[in-house]
């Protein structure tokens, strides 16, 4: 028997397609009416079983912009607005749509022509982009350099997607859950509990070289990263293996070349064993002197100094104090 209703409007995501809201059910039991809105596709009008508003002035409207059509008029009213929730990522389907978009006929030539070796430049440059935004604490940047990174990982899964044998970025994103899963015993299957974050890397390791089967504390390493990141990440792996400190490379050890080489590895390996990351240290350094350069290029150009011809007395004159 259908329940005389009153007006319920009812917001659909256009995210989440023929997804109702539970508040909805107990109204679709008892028999109220169910309309679609003029901007309701006819599909998925039919895939939630609603039939053409009309002249209805009351029943279960869907609509997906509440502000036009007959949703307007029945708000007007005083209809009830139900909206359909997203959680919390929904706006990642957009963007999984839109790099679908540009990458399908009639979308951009030149992401279609992209592939995984012509995209890895801009990789390595959007991470450095976002380390940049870590560095400088700018949440503005630090949101866009997060988006730019994720358009790389939603391009290189669209060319997989397109590749004989690939994936798609379900399979990414499934892969990940897995093992975030399988990393985290203690969280999610009740396993032995761990108190600290070094219980926790030292149980991450020992399950990752369980999963991956692997024969070296070195695998895994990435090996094209920067040079001070790669011995940093080395010596930790080493030494967490009980690697003797003693057989580290450095500028005493037996055979080793006599060059710059073995003295930033030894002083690297030291700012690691000491709990500092040597990379970041460096970078620190490195920015400051950037910064001390910029601002003496500036005081001396304020000084009708032309900053590409300065001596080295005037280098001298313009630096910033301490």
């Amino acid at each position: 028997m259908k329940r005389a209703a009153e007006a319920v409007v009812l917001t659909l995501s256009p995210r989440l397609g023929a997804v109702l809201p539970a508040a909805a059910v107990p109204l679709l039991r008892e028999g109220v009416a169910l309309y679609a809105d003029v901007d309701i596709p006819a599909e998925l009008a039919r895939l939630c079983g609603a039939k053409p508003v009309g002249d209805a002035t009351r029943g279960l409207l869907l609509t997906m912009d509440f502000s036009t059509g007959t949703a307007a008029r029945w708000m007007a009213t005083g209809a009830t607005v139900l909206n359909v929730p997203e959680p919390a990522g929904a706006a990642l389907l957009d963007a999984v749509a839109v790099m679908d978009r540009l990458r399908s006929p009639g979308g951009c030539p030149w992401d279609a022509e992209q592939t995984h070796s012509s995209l890895m430049p801009y990789l390595i440059e959007e991470a450095y982009e976002l380390y940049q935004a870590l560095e400088d604490s700018d949440p503005g940047a630090l949101r866009e350099e997060l988006g730019d990174v994720l358009l790389q990982v939603l391009f290189h899964a669209r060319i997989a997607r397109e590749t004989p044998g690939g994936f798609d970025i379900d399979a990414v994103a499934t892969g990940l859950v897995t093992k975030l899963i399988t990393r985290h015993p203690h969280v999610f299957v009740g396993g032995a509990q761990v108190h600290t974050a070094t219980e926790q890397q030292t149980r991450w390791e020992q399950l990752k070289r369980a999963e991956k089967r692997r024969e070296s504390n070195l695998d895994g390493v990435a090996l094209s990263q920067p040079a001070m990141a790669l011995v940093a990440k080395l010596v930790s792996r080493a030494t967490t293996a009980a690697f003797p400190v003693d057989l580290l490379p450095s500028v005493d050890s037996p055979g080793a070349e006599a060059d710059s080489g073995a003295a930033l590895f030894a002083l690297s390996a030291a700012a690691t064993l000491a709990g500092e990351d040597p990379e970041a240290a460096l970078r620190r350094v490195a920015r400051r002197f950037a910064d001390d350069v910029r601002a003496t290029e500036r005081s001396a150009r304020a000084a009708g100094l032309d900053p590409t011809q300065l001596t080295p007395a005037q280098w001298q004159a313009y630096w910033p104090g301490p």
